[in-house]
């Protein structure tokens, strides 16, 4: 309340609120442009090297750059010297990205770029019109891959080199000579396994951060409320990525607020456009020394909003504005006993979302397990998408080292892509649950004969089928079952195929002399995701010299000449089909309790 003569006024902290921000707004309209920047002028920035405090250091302008190489024709950067106490012992440290630079109280731009090894602190500055003209526009987020085949596994080097052509990379080389480059930006790990960070480090490196592991942990408050959702110019600003259990930010510095708008960085993270990250406050630990490039150690707390925009000049964000992240659940039962549960949510982005489920769930699958023990994995998990579809996913994985885990780690990648990167619509990852049970032991099984009580049989004639398996280390058994032969001419012949999964797929490639299956819908894609083949099945097809097609991803067998000449029309295929000399007949699967490997192919004459 206020008193003002008389009268009693009451102010609401919404009404305060709109206040301090229409008087920021006021205050962020006083800009220098680049045209009136000259050598020789000195200012004052701003930035965050301790806790939440800002510091100042002087400023002094070099120079101009006009059309600089470093940020593309057009484009202007602002050569300054930097200097205090702190930029001559440490240099310009990687997270002072977007620090603001002021002269008369004037924003003139934001400190983006550095020279590595450079022996005095020296900073390119990217002009404030240019960030200014980051706009929040409802575009949306490309479709970054070509169709491509359905594939069970996907490692992140495959992810990688899928998006090579996508992202502006900045190889550790660009860094060791003498040129004017933007910042990296510093990734913070925090909670994640030694082992998984030395894994993945490399990938995120190549996408242009700087990747930091953290024993050190704030853990994030999630929301956000009026006295917690400022940020001023120079305070330290976090990009989310991960939170809950596990936690992976980015962070940098505020440029410029305007009301519920906040530039950051001066430089991009990709320069991809829309984006819908976790905007935070932060808090920096300390800034680690270094002959290259220093680096500001921090963490993110408090989301105050989301950012929505990232451009060449800079990200933008909205205060107030949460985004959308996908929760991410896990449960690990060890050896039938003692049952781990974790929470995570990760970024909602068609490039970085398989990265981040690959990282945190190797992290916590290698924290919990030893490093170099024989390991199974059941693995259970549905992907709940929110055009109310889902895909289910099931298998056994089984190995020494930790070949388990990575080949389950990276079947959910490979399905997270598919969904993420799909030719057909935006999809939406509504919810991951991921339940996987363990044990240290060796679950492998190999196929070593199959046996028939008849080779030659008549029409319908039913088979009685042995599969002699041996299992790892010793000791077997036998699979038993029965099939009923095709009904097929006399004297004719059929093969039985009793395989593997990957044997069964080489297999397949010969008869439909393709590489693999494109999806050519969105329901034909999550049907082909929640039916990979599995690890713990013994596979039996019967395939004979049948007239068929493969079309669309689809095997068409046995086909009548007229039925199969109409579906190769030009005029109802949208897509060329392949023609088959031999179809399948009859096809089944055998649940097995362990990893099974071998195939044989058996021929079968009809009396």
């Amino acid at each position: 309340m206020i008193r003002f003569g008389d009268r009693r006024i009451w102010i609401t902290a919404s009404f305060l609120a709109g206040m301090l921000l229409t008087a920021g707004s006021v205050l962020a309209q006083q800009i220098l442009p680049v045209d009136q920047v000259r050598a020789g002028m000195k200012g004052k920035g701003r930035s965050v090297f301790q806790g939440t405090t800002q510091e100042e250091f002087d400023v002094e302008i070099l120079g101009v750059l006009r059309n600089s190489a470093s940020v593309g024709p057009k484009k202007n950067l602002i050569l300054a010297r930097l200097h205090s106490e702190r930029l001559e012992r440490e240099g310009v440290s990687q997270g002072m990205s977007g620090s603001p630079v002021y002269i008369d109280g004037k924003i003139v731009g934001a400190v983006a770029f550095s020279f590595p090894y450079s022996t005095e602190p020296i900073a390119g500055i990217t002009p404030i019109e240019e960030m200014l003209a980051i706009k929040n526009e409802e575009s949306p987020r490309a479709m970054y891959s070509d169709p491509r085949p359905i594939q069970k596994y996907m490692s992140l080097e495959e992810l990688f080199a899928i998006h090579a052509d996508v992202f502006s990379a900045m190889e550790p080389a660009v860094y060791e000579g003498q040129s004017l480059v933007p910042m990296r930006i510093p990734m913070v790990f925090s909670g994640f396994s030694p082992r998984a960070f030395n894994k993945s480090k490399g990938y995120f490196s190549r996408l242009g951060f700087q990747p930091v592991s953290s024993s050190l942990q704030v853990l994030p408050q999630e929301g956000v409320s009026l006295p917690q959702a400022g940020l001023k110019p120079g305070d330290a600003v976090g990009v989310q990525f991960i939170t809950g259990d596990l936690l992976m930010d980015a962070t940098g510095t505020v440029t410029y607020v305007d009301g519920n708008k906040v530039l950051a960085f001066g430089h991009p993270m990709y320069n991809l456009g829309p984006v819908d990250f976790a905007m935070a406050k932060a808090d920096v630990i300390g800034v680690l020394p270094s002959l290259n490039v220093s680096q500001k150690l921090a963490v993110s707390t408090t989301q105050v909003g989301r950012f929505v925009q990232d451009r060449a000049s800079g990200i933008l964000g909205e205060l107030g504005q949460l985004p959308r992240m996908i929760p991410v659940n896990i449960e690990l039962l060890k050896s039938g006993t003692e049952v781990k549960s974790y929470k995570l949510k990760v970024a909602d982005d068609k490039l970085l979302t398989p990265f981040l489920l690959n990282t945190a769930v190797t992290s916590l699958m290698l924290a919990e397990e030893r490093s170099s023990a024989d390991l199974s994995l059941e693995f259970m998990g549905t992907i709940y998408l929110e055009n109310g579809m889902s895909i289910q996913m099931e298998d056994l994985f089984s190995g020494t080292f930790d070949s388990a885990i990575g080949n389950c780690v990276n079947m959910i990648t490979s399905v997270a892509f598919f969904l993420t990167n799909n030719e057909f619509r935006d999809l939406a990852i509504h919810r991951v649950d991921l339940k996987f049970a363990s044990t240290e032991d060796v679950r492998m099984s190999y196929l070593e004969k199959v046996l028939l009580d008849k080779y030659d049989v008549s029409p319908g004639e039913l088979i009685k089928v042995k599969i002699f398996i041996r299992n790892f280390r010793g000791g077997g058994h036998v699979q038993e079952g029965v099939i009923p032969a095709p009904a097929l001419p006399r004297g004719s012949e059929f093969f039985l195929i009793v395989s593997d999964t990957l044997s069964l797929q080489q297999f397949e490639r010969t008869q439909y002399r393709s590489a693999g299956f494109v999806p050519r819908s969105l329901d034909q894609m999550v049907r082909m995701l929640g039916s990979l083949r599995k690890n713990n099945r013994i596979y039996l097809k019967i395939v004979a010299e049948k007239p068929g097609l493969f079309l669309k991803g689809e095997e068409m067998p046995n086909l009548p000449p007229s039925m199969k000449s109409m579906f190769a029309s030009p005029r109802a295929a949208s897509s060329a089909a392949t023609d088959l000399t031999h179809s399948t007949l009859f096809q089944v699967q055998v649940r097995v309790p362990s990893v099974f490997q071998g195939a044989a192919i058996i021929p079968v004459k009809i009396k």
